[in-house]
């Protein structure tokens, strides 16, 4: 296994003011592009402010839009008075429900959300009416002339108040819903109870085994809700008729768009265009409809013209957001420490709407088993309606909830049964190769080893036994965290084409959010094709050119679309070097493309430019090829399709815990991911550092308050995030390459799991300093000084 450690990674300045990377030596002879620091393909549209975003598209004669949202969390709409809004000069359409007649609900599996509300409003942020104007200020002005008035209706705000007796139901009426077909031990259901539009579960084992138990354990852990705080806002500008419709827009995932703005408004997906620029962010939030189905509408009411339609970051908080969640687990184990038996109820809070909620409850539940050996499982996740924010997709994707419980349960465990907590973990880990669950693919990693790795970067090992005395104690604390990458029967397809001069061209639609995507698709097929990586250009994104791709989520662009891209660039040099023998009289089995010559066994080179232009004239040509790739289906695999590739993240973290004020300091933090095969060696380690300060922030930091349902932080300067001096005086990754990845070059997806353990560790090292276990998020100096209560450590 290789290990590419962050600490020893360093830069210095070049002459015209950018950057060298220094490269460790290679010593493999193919690696001449993947796995090495290669300056990202988009760094200087970047740094020289060129690139373009959704918020710099501009359309000739543009109009703003802006939105009226409900002050209340549940209400009935009486009347809506428009007339003076439609008089005020520099109004060109006003839309409220009478304008929204006829217009699809929309949601990922349950269709329920509107494009403006219809006779109710179900949180306090719902949209009830939009104006586009001349400009923004136009609009805003337009906005207070609009008089709405409401019924006010019960409301709540928890999941445990929305599954009370007697509770109000938010949506009375059953939306249109779907279930996707599922594999051995997975079913799904839709509205079991009022108040839960979707259910997931699965099961395997004998339930016998209980009886087996030496001693079972019921605990109980609650998830805070988080925004996502991407930069850039949702933002869209539209110019759409009853007939065709063309959008420029930030989102994740193109092609599934489309298909939800055919059904939002019944045009044919062939005349529905989405162009995407770059993304600033998305972290999931930029799945599926958000200003779309608006500015379209209006630029409907608009006769064509183009609609701008950008929300406020406060705005971006009333769209969507991660779900809170409540997780009851109970697991049976035996003396030694044996794992038998885990059950696990998921209570996922989903907001007023179902957004991407029912595929995070069929994540969630599948992933609370953990990175152990159970076996008897058996889980359930429920979404829960609440009149708050809908929430949907965001990073780790259900998986942050789930390894949150599962990982605190483990060192509750170990402390019940007097073990440490490293040692318990590792008598239950799975193997190398060994299913997740049956009919499911075998884990890729070596999880043991990696549990090694981080317990060793901080010295967990050599720790001090626990101070009884000073009020700043220190502890250490090591997790593990699984989830299944690439998506569920995800295809991608990609096309490459190579110009009569060898330059190249990437063409597919793997969004570029900062990540690094199309970085890594470049090197990809810089490698195939023995280029530089300087001759390969990403082409823009448009789905009537761009080849189909379900979305940029799930970790899938180098272990998913990497292949297509992959298979597209191998299917091109086939092409050219077969093309090249017919010219030069050769056998292009032994030969290779390099540097857009062909080398031949016998040592002779044949450059092709000349070639080329001899044969087509003097337009010369182009060769083109496509790629596609998905993974198999197979009815075994409880999701359909067997996962393909295991995101695995491992942290290590060293804390004080002053136990006066209850504040946690992180000293140390370490986490690790294993990326198969390193692509670009920097890029691994600013998702897993991106990551992880994710998972730092969602530990200590952050959580969307709620107040008789109005969001109290909804504002930038209210929400608290990680700041500079939150940095642990001692931060870094650990990049390994253990060799087992199912992408290009044996490859494995990267992005998530550095998120996944880091509350857990952080939580472990608080117990071990000061034997407080906290099992509520975030762990706030309040919630840790009353835990310090509980077990007299003040």
């Amino acid at each position: 296994m290789t290990v590419v450690e962050s600490f020893e990674h360093t830069v210095t300045p070049d002459r015209r003011g950018g950057y060298v990377v220094h490269e460790l030596p290679t010593v493999d002879p193919d690696h001449r592009i993947h796995g090495r620091d290669l300056p990202r393909a988009d760094s200087h549209v970047k740094v020289s402010g060129k690139a373009v975003y959704g918020t710099d598209v501009a359309r000739a004669g543009m109009l703003h839009a802006k939105v009226l949202r409900s002050p209340h969390a549940h209400a009935r709409i009486v009347s809506i008075d428009t007339s003076a809004a439609r008089v005020l000069p520099g109004v060109h359409a006003v839309l409220t429900r009478d304008e929204a007649q006829g217009l699809q609900p929309y949601g990922t599996m349950v269709k329920d959300q509107p494009t403006v509300a219809m006779d109710t409003v179900r949180y306090v942020g719902d949209i009830v009416a939009a104006v586009a104007a001349v400009d923004e200020r136009t609009a805003l002005e337009a906005l207070d002339l609009l008089d709405v008035r409401y019924e006010l209706l019960p409301a709540v705000f928890d999941v445990d108040a929305a599954l009370a007796d007697g509770a109000p139901e938010i949506h009375p009426e059953p939306p249109f819903g779907v279930v996707p077909g599922y594999g051995d031990g997975a079913s799904a259901v839709l509205r079991p109870r009022p108040n839960v539009p979707y259910e997931f579960r699965y099961r395997t084992g004998d339930p016998a085994v209980w009886d087996e138990c030496d001693h079972v354990f019921v605990d109980t852990f609650r998830y805070s809700r988080m925004n996502h705080m991407h930069l850039e806002p949702f933002v869209t500008v539209a110019e759409a008729t009853d007939d065709e419709i063309e959008v420029w827009t930030s989102t994740q995932s193109p092609f599934n768009l489309r298909k939800e703005l055919s059904r939002i408004f019944t045009v044919p997906e062939n005349r529905i265009r989405v162009q995407v620029p770059l993304l600033g962010g998305g972290f999931g939030g930029k799945n599926g409809p958000k200003a779309d189905p608006v500015a379209i509408r209006l630029s409907q009411l608009c006769g064509g013209r183009p609609v701008r339609f950008a929300m406020t970051t406060e705005e971006v908080f009333l769209t969507v957001s991660q779900h809170a969640a409540k997780l009851v687990v109970k697991a049976g184990v035996k003396a030694d420490g044996t794992f038998v038996a885990r059950e696990s109820l998921v209570l996922l809070d989903g907001g007023a709407y179902a957004e991407h909620s029912p595929a995070v409850a069929e994540k969630a539940g599948y992933r609370m088993p953990g990175a152990y050996r159970w076996s008897h499982i058996e889980s359930a996740c429920q979404v829960v309606t609440t009149n708050t924010v809908p929430a949907g997709a965001m990073r780790g994707f259900g998986g942050t909830q789930a390894t949150w419980a599962s990982e605190r349960q483990v060192d509750l465990i170990a402390e019940r049964l007097g073990m440490d907590p490293y040692e318990l973990r590792l008598k239950n880990l799975k193997a190398l190769g060994e299913e997740f669950v049956p009919g499911e693919s075998g884990i890729d990693s070596d999880l043991a080893e990696g549990m090694r790795v981080v317990a060793d970067a901080i010295g967990y090992h050599q720790r001090p036994r626990r101070a009884e005395s000073g009020p700043v104690r220190r502890g250490m604390g090591v997790a593990v965290g699984v989830k299944d990458g690439g998506g569920i029967n995800k295809p991608a397809m990609a096309r490459v084409k190579a110009t009569s001069k060898g330059d190249v061209i990437v063409n597919c639609a793997l969004t570029e959010m900062g990540q690094g995507g199309h970085s890594a698709m470049c090197q990809i097929v810089a490698e195939v094709l023995h280029t530089s990586r300087e001759r390969v250009t990403y082409a823009r994104i448009d789905t009537e050119n761009t080849p189909f791709d379900q979305g940029t989520n799930a970790s899938s662009g180098v272990a998913v679309m990497g292949h297509a891209v992959r298979s597209a660039a191998e299917n091109l040099r086939r092409q050219v070097l077969e093309w090249a023998a017919g010219q030069f009289g050769f056998d292009p089995a032994t030969a290779v493309l390099a540097d857009w010559a062909v080398h031949t066994a016998d040592g002779d080179v044949y450059p092709l430019f000349g070639r080329i232009m001899e044969v087509f004239g003097n337009t010369g040509f182009e060769f083109s090829a496509d790629g596609f790739y998905k993974a198999r289906n197979d009815h075994r695999a409880p999701l359909e399709a067997p996962c393909v590739f295991w995101e695995i993240g491992w942290a290590a973290a060293e804390v004080e815990v002053d136990v006066e004020t209850g504040r946690v300091q992180v000293c140390q933090l370490v986490v690790s991911g294993d990326a198969g095969k390193v692509i670009n060696k920097i890029g691994c380690r600013g998702q897993d550092e991106g990551a992880a300060i994710f998972g730092l922030a969602q530990a200590l930091f952050e959580e969307m308050r709620y107040e008789n349902g109005e969001l109290l932080n909804a504002e930038a300067l209210l929400y608290r995030v990680p700041l500079a001096e939150d940095i642990p005086q001692r931060f870094g990754s650990i990049t390994q390459e253990q060799g087992h990845g199912a992408g290009p070059f044996g490859a494995k997806g990267m992005g998530e799991g550095g998120m996944l353990p880091v509350a857990p560790a952080i939580a472990q090292a608080v117990a071990d300093a000061v034997g407080a276990q906290l099992t509520e998020l975030p762990m706030s100096p309040q919630r840790v000084y009353q835990a310090l209560s509980t077990v007299g450590a003040r």
